[in-house]
């Protein structure tokens, strides 16, 4: 039972002709992405913005009328995938190191979907370490002040290099423990010099998707949203 695809099948249900979609990154949004394709396909009409290269080119494989950020003042729908959520729809994002753009798309959106297996559903977050895209200019400098607060960062590698984001960005990723202060961690990011973004998405979704083993789908509606 593929419980992302699922999910991504279930998020192209919302999708409406006529829409500006933002189109999330990673393992999950993936089935999303070919889903959208199969809608276009079928005649329905909608612009898309990618929130990775990587989506980007698979956007365009699958004939997705894309556009730039720059292009638009507002997104209909954002739909993207979640590294781990709680009840108060607090998520962590970033696992793919895409969360920069992703942040952008999702505080563009009238509306935001988190898709997702029934696995990234958690009492607390923090389990999964905390991506923050730094700059590579002063990024030692940014690991010494998250290790000073105690974040416990680690550089992410990939392949035996320093990952490089789609930005040209670094990524600390950040050992906080389920549980940590979310209020915290968080301003202290923000105000942090060398930080891009961090991949706190605090109750930004109206609601959450999830494939879930038994085969069914839960939707879980946000009541504040």
């Amino acid at each position: 039972m593929d419980m992302k695809k699922l999910a991504g099948d279930k998020a192209a249900e919302y999708v409406k002709d006529g829409m500006v979609l933002g189109l999330g990154t990673g393992s999950t949004a993936y089935h999303m992405v070919n889903a959208v394709g199969e809608l276009v396909k079928n005649g329905m009409k909608l612009k898309a913005i990618p929130t990775s290269k990587a989506t980007e080119a698979q956007a365009k494989e699958l004939g997705i009328p894309l556009l730039t950020i720059d292009e638009v003042d507002h997104i209909d729908l954002a739909i993207d995938g979640v590294d781990e959520i709680d009840p108060a729809f607090n998520a962590i994002k970033g696992g793919g190191g895409a969360l920069y753009r992703e942040k952008v798309v999702a505080t563009l959106a009238d509306e935001v979907m988190w898709i997702m297996d029934e696995s990234k559903l958690v009492d607390k977050i923090g389990a999964f370490h905390l991506p923050v895209e730094i700059a590579q200019y002063g990024s030692k400098q940014a690991m010494a002040q998250m290790e000073k607060y105690g974040f416990h960062p680690v550089l992410r590698v990939k392949d035996g290099k320093t990952f490089v984001t789609d930005n040209g960005n670094y990524i600390a990723d950040l050992h906080l423990g389920a549980g940590f202060d979310i209020e915290d961690v968080f301003g202290k990011l923000n105000g942090m010099l060398g930080v891009l973004e961090h991949g706190l998405f605090l109750n930004m979704c109206k609601r959450m998707i999830v494939g879930c083993s038994n085969g069914e789908v839960k939707v879980i509606e946000n009541p504040g949203k």
